[in-house]
């Protein structure tokens, strides 16, 4: 190929292909900015042409899918990226009955990022655009108040349902729930492509992590909803995000995802070796943005980059980027990939 565009570079890496060279994004949350689709889209336009990022993995607020079931949170005061959750859809596991599938487009959270995405597409035609969404599993534990993350809790609720007593003592009522927000997740994923998303960045947030949940519980609760949702995005291309430590990213060989991402720094987790079948995304610890650690971060991408020259490849920090992140930090990055 004589011309390589971001869209050719994107796809072709994605289908495990080499391109002219690695490609190169970061995100992160604007939590002044993430509270209307027209707020959202114009700062993740201007955040990508700043940096001329190969691709967007689009970074809506954390709640927006929560939010679809009737959460309610405070925006005004945020911990971390975290807004304060008011109030919760399920107070009890036996409320989970209560959940219902619901219309992307009749769901004010869903259409209102389903607006941002064509928005973020309108400003920019030619790049590759990936939305975020969580697995169902996730969702749900937003959804009750509870963290995805197993050492974490919930800005907000000081008394969460327990684990216990949402995935034993009321098992069925948390499959009917999670199927509920499988298929309404579908429906959402369908209707991205409808308005421009090339594929999902698929976060199975800190769930994998054996200290929240065992493998045999994971794989109940977690793999045939997860199979729902990527199902619905088979038009794309799909990064899954395993996130923290003992983010077991093999476990996703049978997925049916194109890349795969996770922590390479974090305690339990394999470095850029580990034996995946997606293309790999990552390779420079998120957490030298917030020291604004230059050496480090231009060395960590020559490392990885090195390490990975001779197989498909994506370049990006491990998780989000913090927010105190600076411009240096984050031309560094982009730089290094034509160094």
């Amino acid at each position: 190929m004589s011309e390589w565009s971001k869209q050719d570079r994107f796809k072709a890496i994605l289908s495990g292909e080499k391109a002219d060279r690695p490609i190169v994004s970061g995100w992160r949350h604007f939590i002044d900015k993430e509270q209307t689709a027209d707020d959202l889209a114009q700062t993740t336009i201007s955040f990508t042409k700043q940096y001329d990022w190969d691709w967007v993995k689009i970074n809506p607020r954390a709640t927006y899918l929560a939010e679809a079931w009737g959460n309610q949170y405070d925006f005004t005061d945020y911990q971390t990226v975290f807004p304060r959750q008011q109030t919760t859809a399920i107070p009890s596991a036996a409320n989970l009955w209560d959940i219902e599938v619901k219309k992307a487009v009749h769901t004010a959270s869903l259409a209102e990022h389903l607006d941002g995405v064509r928005k973020i597409r309108q400003g920019l035609p030619d790049t590759p655009l990936i939305q975020t969404v969580f697995s169902p599993l996730t969702v749900l534990l937003f959804i009750v108040g509870r963290s995805a993350y197993v050492t974490k809790t919930v800005f907000g609720i000081e008394h969460p349902v327990t684990l216990e007593s949402l995935f034993k003592e009321h098992r069925a009522a948390a499959h009917h729930a999670l199927h509920a927000i499988s298929l309404t997740l579908a429906d959402y994923v369908q209707e991205l492509q409808h308005v421009g998303s090339d594929g999902l960045f698929y976060a199975v947030t800190g769930t994998a992590h054996p200290g929240l949940f065992n493998e045999a519980m994971f794989d109940e609760f977690s793999r045939p909803y997860d199979s729902i949702v990527l199902e619905a995005a088979s038009y794309g291309k799909n990064i899954l995000h395993t996130c923290g430590a003992y983010a077991q990213p093999e476990r996703f060989n049978d997925y049916r995802i194109d890349g795969i991402s996770w922590d390479t720094v974090a305690e339990g987790n394999p470095g850029l070796v580990a034996d995946l079948k997606a293309t790999k995304v990552g390779g420079v610890d998120h957490g030298l943005f917030a020291v604004n650690d230059i050496a480090q971060i231009k060395q960590q991408a020559k490392e990885a980059l090195t390490l990975m020259k001779d197989q498909p490849f994506i370049l990006s920090p491990n998780c989000a980027i913090p927010l105190n992140v600076t411009d240096e930090a984050l031309a560094q990055l982009k730089q290094s990939i034509f160094e």
